[in-house]
C-alpha cells in the first residue's frame, strides 16, 4: 500500500511515528529521502516546508494535519501529486528539477510553490489517501517468508493479501527471484527480483501457490493509463530501477490482471477464513507497509479473525500470517510470521529495505 517511512542504515534520528508535527514529519521524511538513495525526492519534500507559512490551501492542509504525520505518509502524498503533475507534462516548470539540471534548494522551493499555487485545488486530492507506490520488490522478502514456510509446511499455498493496491505483490508467483543464491519462480520471468541478500539464504525450498487474490479498499487498475500513471507517480523519481520494474509489472498486470477486489480489509479477511481450507495447502495472510494505515478496530477485528482460524488449524491445514511492516520503536521494516497450529508464535526473520533493495536475513543464525 503506502511508501513507508521505515529507518534504514544511516537514516536520521528516529522520531515517534505519533508525531502530528508537520514541520518535523517533512524534515524527518526529507532527510530520509535523502539518506536513501532518492536525493532528489529529498529536495521536492523539503520544498514543502515553506508552503507550512504560504497562502495556498496545500499549505493550509498541511500546517493543519489533524493526524499522525509519518504515520499518514503526508509529506509523500504530496510528492506524488507533484510527481504526477511533472510525468504528465501539466507542470513543465516542474521539469529542470526532476532532470536533476536545477539542485539548489531555494530555487527549487521557488519553483515547486510556483507549481504549487498554479495548481493548488488539484493537489489538495491527492491528501484524500496513502501512497500507492505498491511496490513489487518487497517481494523479495515475503518470498523468503514463503520458503521458510515451505520447509515446515510443504509447499502448497492458498495466499491472501490485504493492502494489495495495483496487485504488484499479488503477483508474486509471476516473478522469477535470486535470494542469496537461492533461486525460485519461473524460469523466463519478466521481473527478476534479486535483493541484496545479508546473511545465511532462505531455505531452499519448493513453493507451489495454489490460490492467489487481494484486496485494497481503492484497488488500481492497471489497464487505466491514467491510474498506472498515478501509481509510478508515487515512486521516487531519481530510482530509475524501480521505475523500470514498475513498467515490467504494468505489463504483466494488463497481460493477466491480478485478483485484486475493492473491499474493507477487515471485512474480506473475516470472509475468507470463514471459507473452507483445503487440505494440504497452507493458508497465508500477507502484507507490506500497510497496518499503520488501517483503523483500530480494523487491526482488532483482522487479529481476532485470525486467532479464532488459528485455533482450528491443523497439520493438514496450517495457518500463517506473513507481514512486512514497520516497528514502530525502532522505524526498521521487519519481516514476521505467526503460524498455527500451536500458540501463533511470532517468528522475527529479518529486515528489509522499504523498496526492496536489501534484505537482511535472521534466521538461522
Amino acid at each position: 500500500m503506502g511508501d513507508g517511512e521505515g529507518q534504514e542504515p544511516g537514516a536520521p534520528a528516529a522520531i515517534s511515528l505519533e508525531t502530528r508535527d508537520p514541520r518535523e514529519g517533512i524534515a524527518w521524511q526529507a532527510e530520509h529521502c535523502r539518506r536513501n538513495g532518492s536525493p532528489l525526492t529529498g529536495r521536492i519534500v523539503a520544498a514543502m516546508l515553506p508552503l507550512l507559512d504560504g497562502p495556498t490551501a496545500v499549505g493550509r492542509r498541511m500546517a493543519l494535519w489533524p493526524g499522525r504525520v509519518l504515520e499518514a505518509a503526508m509529506p509523500l502524498r504530496l510528492a506524488g501529486g507533484l510527481h504526477w503533475l511533472h510525468l504528465s507534462g501539466a507542470e513543465p516548470i516542474l521539469a529542470p528539477v526532476y532532470r536533476g539540471e536545477v539542485t539548489d534548494q531555494p530555487a527549487i522551493d521557488a519553483i515547486v510553490g510556483e507549481a504549487v499555487a498554479r495548481r493548488d485545488a488539484q493537489l489538495l486530492g491527492w491528501f484524500d489517501g496513502p501512497p500507492q507506490t505498491n511496490e513489487a520488490g518487497r517481494s523479495g522478502a515475503l518470498m523468503g517468508g514463503l520458503l521458510w514456510l515451505a520447509d515446515r509446511f510443504g509447499p502448497g499455498f492458498e495466499l491472501l493479501e490485504i493492502g494489495a493496491s495495483a496487485g504488484a505483490n499479488t503477483m508474486i508467483e509471476r516473478y522469477a527471484y535470486d535470494l542469496g543464491g537461492v533461486r525460485c519462480g519461473p524460469a523466463g520471468a519478466a521481473v527478476l527480483i534479486r535483493p541484496d541478500w545479508q546473511g545465511p539464504p532462505p531455505p531452499q525450498a519448493e513453493v507451489r501457490i495454489a490460490a492467489i487474490a487481494g484486496c485494497d479498499s481503492a484497488p488500481i487498475d492497471l489497464a487505466d493509463p491514467q491510474a498506472a500513471l498515478r501509481l509510478k507517480s508515487y515512486v521516487w523519481a531519481d530510482m530509475t530501477d524501480r521505475l523500470e520494474r514498475l513498467d515490467a509489472v504494468i505489463r504483466l498486470a494488463r497481460a493477466c490482471p491480478p485478483w485484486v477486489f475493492r473491499a474493507d480489509a477487515a471485512d474480506w479477511v473475516e470472509h475468507q477464513f470463514s471459507r473452507p481450507q483445503t487440505a494440504g495447502l497452507t493458508r497465508v495472510l500477507y502484507h507490506s507497509i500497510v497496518w499503520q494505515y488501517l483503523p483500530a478496530e480494523a487491526r482488532q477485528r483482522i487479529t481476532a479473525a485470525l486467532e479464532l482460524a488459528g485455533s482450528r488449524a491443523d497439520a493438514e491445514r496450517p495457518l500463517a500470517w506473513l507481514t512486512l511492516e514497520t516497528n514502530r520503536s525502532t522505524f526498521r521494516h521487519e519481516l514476521r510470521v505467526r503460524t498455527w497450529p500451536g500458540d501463533g508464535q511470532e517468528v522475527l526473520l529479518g529486515e528489509a529495505h522499504a523498496h526492496g533493495q536489501w534484505v537482511r536475513w535472521f534466521e538461522g543464525l
